[in-house]
């Protein structure tokens, strides 16, 4: 039987944190690790804790839900957050994403779609809505345009193609049958080579230029 995916909660509602874990506990596949009420406490049990997704509300006193993002980007966490949000407002959930979250689902979110959201991003997926997609692409395009797709190599078109398809380094490396360090090399030189700051930006762009795996 596989490991269960190790979820932290981070949210400043006790009473949605205790909602969420009385859903995600019945989970067979999933275990909740830990609980954090604010952006800093979330950070320091996600190092400590070592959880394999996290979700995080965007609004907390203290250092919001962003900013935990930031930080957890600076300390090269690897844990995959999911925000978990009542504002629709674009301008609330694009700089969650462009500071690193892998998606996005509303606190109203069907419990099913909710594990079936944890599963996805814990995989390697990116959550996003068609409208918010469209927004960061919008803003991305002005410092990343299609010239700079020449800079990339075969073979990191091919595993950037493959990030657009949602894979994991992972699966990319089992699709191309290389190591896992080799992808990571990959994926950090298409990052760079593209002033891209992460996978959902290099995902977007790939996307947006017509690169697919």
């Amino acid at each position: 039987m596989a490991e269960a995916i190790k979820v932290l909660l981070v949210d400043d509602h006790q009473v949605v944190r205790r909602g969420l874990r009385t859903f995600l506990e019945v989970q067979d596949d999933i275990e909740v690790v830990g609980e954090a009420a604010d952006g800093a406490e979330g950070v320091e049990r996600a190092q400590e804790l070592e959880p394999d997704v996290i979700l995080m509300d965007v609004k907390m006193p203290g250092m919001d839900g962003v900013d935990a993002l930031r930080r957890l980007r600076e300390l090269e966490n690897r844990a995959r957050v999911l925000v978990v949000t009542s504002f629709t407002e674009q301008r609330t959930v694009v700089p969650a994403l462009r500071a690193g979250a892998a998606g996005y689902v509303y606190k109203d979110v069907d419990p099913d779609a909710l594990a079936g959201a944890i599963r996805s991003v814990h995989a390697g997926h990116i959550l996003l809505q068609p409208e918010v997609a469209g927004a960061l692409l919008s803003q991305e395009e002005s410092s990343s345009g299609p010239g700079r797709a020449g800079s990339l190599t075969e073979r990191e078109r091919e595993v950037l193609g493959l990030i657009a398809d949602g894979r994991s380094n992972r699966e990319i490396a089992r699709a191309l049958v290389l190591s896992e360090k080799t992808v990571k090399t990959h994926v950090s030189n298409i990052l760079m080579k593209l002033d891209l700051a992460d996978r959902t930006q290099a995902a977007l762009w790939a996307v947006r230029h017509g690169v697919t795996g």
